[in-house]
């Protein structure tokens, strides 16, 4: 029978004994030669190959006898030795059993938590009442509105400073309407306000673009007749407008299902994540933020930290590849690039300009790019965009919960140091480990000041009045 080795599946055969070539006065030493034989023949052996029969050699000579020669050891940096896989697989294994230990403990005490009706209660106060559905259908007035204002500054019905007041007060409105709705009637729950307000705030980015592309074109006297496909850029998966967009030629269907379904089992693994997980550890992080127990919050927060990352990790798969490709398919939209490898971020600045390709070139496009040719710096320009992002950060969130706290935008505004600190102290993977540990320590220390906030202004009165 024949030995096989390697992926080749080759096997090797013995030579008859050859006259040793070394030394004086002694016979000729027997020794043995090992070839690969391959399917077609001879075929010589890779130097990884060579080093590995050296070892196993069994020549009679002299030479044979060494078992030592110049070399690194593997974690040296000069070994040049890169294979890791072992370790990473390592490193998941240990991943996956620590979680199900803290996943198990999770049923042992609480029991299971998951409960599909409560979900629906966070959307809807009143099974009667629908505000949030309402202000997303209002939401299209403001878009028919910004199509007229364009349709008549294509003809010369208007002139461009009437437009430029036309199309502010649109916008203005935009972001103001439904927060005024969000803030002021009470029937409306913070889940559903943030809903509403989050397509508000696309609805105004991509009015924004609409506006901007089409003074552009007739700056440059081309073709800037409103057209009817202003609906087809409202729902498709990009910020950005423009006159003909890249078409894919066929919708798949097979694609489209596993994305559907994607998004069915996150949706689902979400919401179960978020009721067994982090409901539990937020309620218990409230006791020691109030008795100000340092180590307590401490730890609570790095318990915390585990499901939040873990959530939003999936958050990022389930709206970033699964529903905007779903989209995309169904729409023919061609430029699939939502996202590139932020995960290889080596500085926060990286990060921030691949974990969201849509939002990125909006603001690259409409926004940093305009005020460098203005004359601003660089530095300028990008503090610019951070304020802009962490304007609509505390948005989304603040207005929801009816307190203006400023953590959200004080994240969002320190990632400017944080940017700055992380590409002058630490390089290569030292940078990305930076990146990794503020994503994940971040965002849990502002779930909990805002939870904390919230259970203080809404709850500790309630229960004081028991």
């Amino acid at each position: 029978m024949s030995d096989r080795g390697g992926a080749g599946g080759s096997r090797r055969r013995r030579t008859g004994s050859r006259p040793s070539g070394q030394g004086g006065g002694g016979g000729p030493a027997a020794a043995e030669e090992v070839r690969d034989v391959g399917a077609g023949g001879d075929a010589p052996a890779s130097a990884p190959e060579k080093d590995k029969d050296r070892d196993a050699d069994v020549g009679g000579g002299p030479w044979d006898l060494r078992c030592h020669r110049l070399q690194d050891s593997l974690f040296s940096s000069d070994s040049g030795f890169s294979n890791y896989r072992g370790i990473l697989n390592w490193c998941v294994v240990m991943l996956i059993l620590s979680n199900a230990r803290l996943f198990l403990e999770n049923l042992i005490k609480y029991g299971i938590l998951v409960d599909p009706i409560q979900v629906v209660s966070l959307f809807l106060k009143d099974p009667y009442s629908w505000p949030a559905l309402c202000l997303v259908i209002v939401a299209n007035a403001f878009a028919v509105a910004a199509f007229h204002v364009e349709k008549r500054l294509a003809v010369g019905a208007l002139t461009e400073q009437a437009g430029l007041l036309l199309h502010t007060l649109n916008l203005a409105t935009i972001l103001c309407f439904p927060a005024s709705v969000a803030f002021l009637l009470e029937s409306i729950t913070p889940v559903g306000s943030v809903l509403a307000l989050a397509t508000y705030t696309i609805l105004f980015l991509k009015l924004f673009s609409y506006r901007h592309v089409n003074l552009w074109c007739r700056e440059h006297r081309a073709s800037a007749k409103a057209k009817a496909d202003l609906y087809y850029f409202l729902f498709a998966p990009t910020l950005c407008y423009e006159l003909n967009f890249p078409r894919s030629p066929r919708i798949r269907k097979r694609f489209l299902l596993r994305r559907l379904l994607e998004m069915l089992f996150f949706t689902q693994l979400q919401v179960g994540l978020i009721q067994q997980w982090m409901v539990p550890t937020i309620q218990n992080s409230m006791k020691p933020f109030k008795d100000m127990d340092y180590s307590r919050i401490i730890e609570r927060l790095l318990k915390l930290a585990v499901p939040n990352h873990l959530i939003w990790l999936i958050f990022f798969y389930w709206l970033f590849h699964s529903c905007l490709n779903a989209v995309a398919e169904l729409m023919q939209f061609g430029d699939r690039e939502f996202y590139r490898d932020w995960w290889n971020s080596e500085s926060v600045t990286y990060f921030w300009q691949n974990w969201n390709i849509p939002v990125h070139k909006w603001c690259l496009r409409h926004f940093y790019k305009p005020m460098v040719r203005r004359g601003y710096s660089k530095w300028v320009a990008r503090t610019g965009v951070f304020l802009a992002s962490a304007f609509f950060h505390e948005y989304l969130v603040s207005i929801p919960l009816r307190m203006f706290r400023l953590w959200a935008f004080t994240g969002m505004m320190a990632q400017i140091p944080l940017a700055w600190i992380v590409s002058r102290f630490f390089r290569g993977n030292y940078g990305n480990a930076a990146v990794w540990l503020s994503l994940i320590i971040g965002q849990p220390v502002a779930v909990l000041m805002y939870v904390h906030d919230y259970y203080v202004l809404h709850h500790e009165p309630l229960a004081a009045e028991a």
